[in-house]
């Protein structure tokens, strides 16, 4: 089975032309040798690089088809498999190598000189380097030690690997291992876990929603003004209208415009820009689901939040998740905590609304929080609140009934004036999702949005714009809602136990130099 090279009228393959030169010093040896052999490939009338191989099966499906061979049995059952060469062992007359294929599916060759001939098997061996792919064609057995082979009758090279696999060179250290997402994939089980550990969460999270009849829609991420959220955001110029753009730094707007519209139930799992700081639990591009609700609020927007992280958690199965902070269980009690009953608990007196900020800079200084005394007061009780209570929050807490200034759009508190209807969700210790019953008044939401504004006018490259189109959408009438906001890579940073730059597949770093 060795694929001979192909003529196309009018075309020059690449993949048929030897390699350009480069200075020996620059290459490192091992990478010379295989350039060697790729080029010793080429020029032998083969190809390196194959449009096809005549692959028939995939390695799972061998595994599934003929998993009960009894050891040392045999078939006459031939297929084509190809795969990565991540194992190799070359003896005088037979050779063994394993495939990898996909996120970890091996099976075993075996090329033997009865079987593939003199001149294939010393193709093998001169040729064929860990890394390299290969398609093999040939029967189904089990080996004398019971491992499920194929025992080639023939073989062809899929593709030349240039570069040896790092873990069988050198390690990859944790910054090569992001900066080089693609060579961890291939040596690490971890890496491809995590792919699928993300895909299954995203699914789970999809059929929670669609479960409860909400509606996926797709919302722009290039926009005219920035809102949703307070956050930095990327900016960027659109040629075709000569106007300045940013990309969204959330998707709260549109949905509730959606809302507007009629379509009660809404969300969108999408990606979110802010230009902002880089560390183990942020990322300046990540994923972020946004689901509102018509007729709800808070509490019942509380309860979607619940659903979403039991189903997640019987997806990767189990709702006891081991934190840094203890065991979480998920399948007990979400308590619901004022934020001021929060503060009151760890500083041992009663903190409101109306607490002096004098009061709160001692509560900082008697807890060694480090605290801007210029900020305003409820920003100073907002850095207590995380620095003294969330940490200490293992179990799931809705952290409820903050002051206005936590959350623009949120609706004003039912009860007690000066606060609004809101949640952050703290599980570990950690934020990992915020909620609450939205504002849709558009006279309060001007004047908020108003504020925001001229905040951002004298310099807060955090506060929201004025979006007149978002205003106008509330103007035509917005029905009482519910929203929640859920990043989905923190969601599964806490089911992993991995920072954020494991869980996204290829996030940003800092160029190399």
């Amino acid at each position: 089975m060795t694929p001979g090279p192909r003529h196309l009228v009018g075309l020059t393959l690449v993949t048929d032309a030897p390699a350009p030169p480069v200075a020996e010093a620059d290459v490192p040896e091992q990478m010379r040798v295989r350039r060697e052999k790729r080029d010793r490939i080429l020029a032998g009338g083969a190809q390196a690089y194959p449009v096809s191989v005549p692959r028939t099966h995939s390695l799972a499906e061998v595994r599934d088809g003929w998993g009960h061979l009894e050891q040392g049995e045999e078939t006459q059952d031939v297929v084509g498999v190809a795969g990565r060469v991540v194992f190799i062992r070359n003896t005088g007359k037979l050779a063994f190598a394993t495939l990898q294929e996909g996120v970890g599916t091996r099976l075993q060759v075996m090329l033997s000189l009865a079987e593939v001939g003199e001149d294939r098997l010393a193709a093998w061996k001169s040729d064929v380097d860990l890394g390299d792919h290969v398609a093999v064609e040939g029967r189904v057995i089990s080996s004398r030690r019971g491992e499920l082979s194929v025992m080639a009758t023939g073989w062809g090279m899929a593709s030349k690997a240039l570069r040896p696999l790092p873990v069988l060179h050198k390690e990859l250290s944790e910054e090569s291992r992001v900066r080089q997402r693609y060579a961890d994939l291939v040596v690490r089980q971890e890496a491809r876990d995590m792919v699928r550990t993300k895909a299954t969460a995203l699914r789970a999270i999809r059929g929670v929603l669609e479960g409860q009849d909400y509606v996926e829609v797709e919302t722009p991420v290039i926009q005219t003004v920035h809102g949703g959220a307070a956050a930095r955001p990327f900016r960027t110029h659109m040629n075709a209208f000569d106007h300045p753009m940013v990309l969204r730094i959330a998707l709260e707007l549109n949905l509730k415009k959606a809302v507007v519209g009629g379509v009660d139930r809404v969300y969108e799992m999408g990606r979110i820009f802010r230009n902002e700081g880089v560390d183990a639990t942020h990322s300046p591009e990540f994923t972020m689901l946004e689901a509102y609700q018509a007729w709800g609020d808070q509490r019942t927007i509380g309860a979607l939040m619940r659903d979403l992280y039991l189903g997640v958690a019987d997806a990767l199965g189990s709702r006891q998740v081991e934190t840094p902070a203890g065991t979480v269980d998920l399948d007990g009690e979400w308590r619901w905590l004022p934020v001021y009953d929060a503060v009151s608990e760890v500083v041992g007196e009663t903190v409101t609304l109306e607490t002096p900020k004098e009061t709160l800079l001692g509560y900082a200084e008697r807890h060694g929080v480090e605290v801007d005394p210029a900020l305003e007061k409820d920003k100073i009780f907002l850095e207590l609140l995380g620095e003294l209570v969330e940490p200490r929050l293992l179990q799931p807490t809705f952290l409820c009934d903050y002051p206005a200034i936590a959350q623009p759009l949120a609706r004003p508190h039912r009860d007690t004036p000066g606060l609004i209807e809101a949640w952050d969700l703290i599980i570990g210790g950690v934020e990992r999702g915020t909620g609450f019953s939205e504002l849709v008044d558009p006279v309060i939401q001007r004047k908020v949005l108003t504020d925001q504004s001229l905040r951002a006018a004298g310099g807060d490259p955090e506060a929201m714009q004025l979006d007149e189109d978002f205003l106008r959408a509330l103007e035509y009438g917005a029905p009482p809602m519910g929203g929640l906001g859920l990043g989905v890579d923190r969601l599964v940073m806490f089911f992993t136990g991995a920072n954020i730059r494991e869980t996204i597949l290829f996030p940003h770093l800092k160029p190399e130099a």
